[in-house]
């Protein structure tokens, strides 16, 4: 996963947190950075809201994670609940009409939570850093997470990934979603990773073998345009934490899950 922006572009999501900008619906450009003669959103004060949003806490193991009593975690049950309640309808809906209904998920605080390398990197991004995390496959889950991919499955739709990881990291991403209990449709045909080297046909128009100039809602989209047009699926639902992971179609219905520690455009 690319994460191009951190800290600097953060204080518009962290001042919504736990508001109803992060519920369901079509994706705005509400994460669009701050642009502005007067002083920035202090960076103490806006670690300290995160903080207080994530009710953020050090286990045992001295592993940044997140509060069940949150406002994060608040957040995280009112879009569950909604989702839930659509992809009843919407299964039943599409079902009707002939079509086989499908579920799209981002990974990466879609169903991982990356809040301890968040915190210890200090909100930074590096590469090998970031790769080192990953591979570890010990991310925990996004509260409501692996169950609402269980419930899907058990009503009838097609569970999709499609992630700003690497392919290189297609083995610790089962592993890790094995981990959570999110242990459906990990094979390669439902789980879509970024394969610079080897793109697929279907991301021609910006990506060709060796050469890589997709932005990431070019990606998310031409993978979903993917899944509905060429392997014939209607994907009733998308969920991800980034806008980007939402732009550019080929879903009915979005859902922007709460993430106010990174900004990927």
């Amino acid at each position: 996963m690319h994460k191009p922006l951190r800290i600097a572009a953060v204080a518009t999501a962290c001042a919504v947190a736990g508001a109803a900008l992060y519920g369901a619906g079509a994706a705005t450009a509400g994460q669009s950075t701050a642009n502005s003669t007067h002083e920035p959103y202090n960076i103490g004060l806006l670690t300290k809201d995160i903080d207080t949003y994530y009710g953020t806490t050090l286990d045992a193991d001295g592993v940044y994670q997140a509060s069940p009593d949150s406002p994060y975690a608040t957040d995280l049950a009112r879009i569950d609940a909604a989702a839930r309640k659509y992809i009843d309808k919407a299964a039943r809906k599409a079902r009707h009409h002939g079509e086989k209904p499908a579920v799209v998920f981002d990974i990466d605080d879609t169903l991982l939570l990356s809040l301890d390398y968040e915190k210890k990197t200090n909100y930074t991004y590096n590469a090998t850093t970031w790769a080192e995390y990953v591979n570890k496959a010990d991310r925990p889950a996004v509260f409501g997470s692996a169950e609402l991919v269980r419930y899907a499955e058990v009503r009838g739709v097609e569970v999709f990934y499609n992630s700003g990881l690497s392919e290189a990291q297609r083995t610790a991403a089962v592993e890790n979603l094995k981990k959570i209990g999110a242990d459906v449709n990990l094979d390669a045909g439902h789980m879509f990773l970024k394969d610079k080297a080897n793109p697929p046909a279907y991301l021609a128009e910006c990506a060709t073998p060796g050469t890589w100039n997709c932005t990431t809602v070019q990606y998310k989209s031409g993978t979903r345009q993917h899944i509905e047009d060429d392997l014939g699926y209607e994907i009733v639902a998308n969920f991800g934490d980034q806008y980007s992971d939402l732009d550019g179609g080929y879903a009915d219905r979005t859902y922007k899950l709460p993430n106010p520690t990174y900004f990927v455009s």
